[in-house]
């Protein structure tokens, strides 16, 4: 995708900070042409996040091609179109999209945002669309319709969740365990959420992250493993064999990486801009370059992870030896601004911690790799936040 122009950023700012959840596409003239466009790893993460359609499951060929019904926003009306999902017998199968009429709708090199609602796509034309004037309008358009109900369905869930934690907060709880995940263990159970390994947000698309308010510690945004077929290393195992230490019984790997210094393992961050990935690299001569994320998929997990979050403080309090919590807080943040995840990587506001052991038993296990923000930074990466308090008075 070519480079964002300002207005097209700033028009962008305005759908995240109402809340709508999209991904882009920018039409070629190449495509417009042929009527083809490559579905690329953002469209096809958030078409299989919103249930519209799972590439990895579709074969090639035209018999399996699966259509959704498209609609055209314009200034003044709709139009109805088709979105066509299809992987071709040749070329591999890479995945494709196209949208019926798409060359009456956008020129080439247009910025196009996908919108999913009620299971149709809501194609926005973002370089050519006015959107500051369409939503500030006092008249109803297509476009102010569609982002007040998009925001009316996510405050009512928003509200509800506030509700819930009101009454969790209204006396200290015990903690259920006792480890540094006790925190969120303990409201997600008081809240009823199962304890899973879901890569899915907590409550109704609501992502829960719960903190000890005093300590200060950076929060986490989201475990995301490296991409191993681009990587030198192929797995954990292989990251803790090169880098780890003996700890009691255990052999293991905790450490943070940054993109500013070199930790005490010689182990740093970088972001290669042109190849549009994220490598850590050692400063062993032998190794260097050793695993490498795809920016695209680091992208897609923070939309995935954050595109609406509660960050709940707690305070911790003890009464006969046990641990209690004191819910108190919560800031509430939408859709994260992605451009601004590597610009923090490289500043050092966002890091990558570590969590690999070998037990006694010769087994490998990784809690990580988590990439985590520092305190007080969280307006760095989403629009302006809410606090809410949640103790009565």
């Amino acid at each position: 995708m070519r480079t964002l122009s300002d207005v097209e950023i700033n028009r962008i700012k305005l759908l995240t900070e109402n809340s709508i959840e999209f991904t882009l596409i920018e039409p070629t003239k190449n495509g417009l042409e042929k009527s083809i466009m490559d579905a690329t790893g953002p469209i096809r993460s958030y078409l299989k996040n919103k249930g519209i359609h799972d590439y990895e499951l579709q074969h090639q060929g035209p018999e399996n091609k699966v259509q959704v019904q498209a609609i055209f926003i314009e200034e003044r009306k709709t139009v109805p179109s088709i979105a066509s999902l299809y992987r071709p017998v040749t070329k591999k199968g890479d995945p494709r999209i196209w949208f019926k009429a798409l060359g009456e709708y956008s020129e080439a090199g247009d910025i196009l945002a996908i919108i999913q609602f009620d299971g149709q796509l809501f194609v926005l034309n973002l370089t050519r669309i006015d959107i500051q004037r369409l939503l500030s309008e006092k008249i109803n358009n297509p476009l102010k319709d569609l982002v007040n109900t998009l925001r009316k369905i996510s405050d009512e869930v928003a509200d509800e969740l506030l509700i819930l934690l009101r009454e969790i907060a209204s006396k200290p709880v015990p903690a259920l365990l006792h480890a540094d995940t006790a925190i969120g263990r303990t409201l997600e159970t008081l809240l009823g959420i199962d304890i899973n390994s879901s890569k899915k947000p907590d409550y109704k698309g609501i992502e829960l992250k719960s903190y000890r308010d005093k300590r200060g510690n950076r929060k986490n945004l989201f475990a995301q493993v490296p991409d191993w077929p681009l990587s030198i290393f192929k797995s954990s195992a292989e990251i803790l064999n090169n880098f780890g230490y003996s700890r009691g019984d255990d052999f293991k790997l905790y450490c943070t990486v940054s993109a500013i210094v070199r930790n005490s393992q010689g182990l740093a961050l970088n972001v290669d801009s042109k190849l549009s990935q994220l490598v850590e690299n050692s400063d062993k001569a032998n190794i260097g370059d050793f695993v490498v994320w795809t920016l695209d998929t680091l992208h897609s997990r923070l939309l995935e992870k954050h595109n609406e979050t509660f960050w709940i403080a707690a305070d911790t309090l003890y009464y006969d030896g046990k641990e209690y919590f004191q819910y108190k807080k919560v800031e509430h943040t939408r859709k994260p601004i992605v451009s601004q995840f590597e610009i923090l990587v490289e500043q050092g506001v966002i890091t990558l911690d570590h969590l690999i052991k070998r037990t006694s038993s010769g087994k490998v296990v990784e809690k990580g790799p988590l990439f985590k923000i520092k305190p007080n930074s969280l307006d760095l990466l989403f629009p302006p936040s809410k606090i809410y308090n949640l103790l009565p008075g």
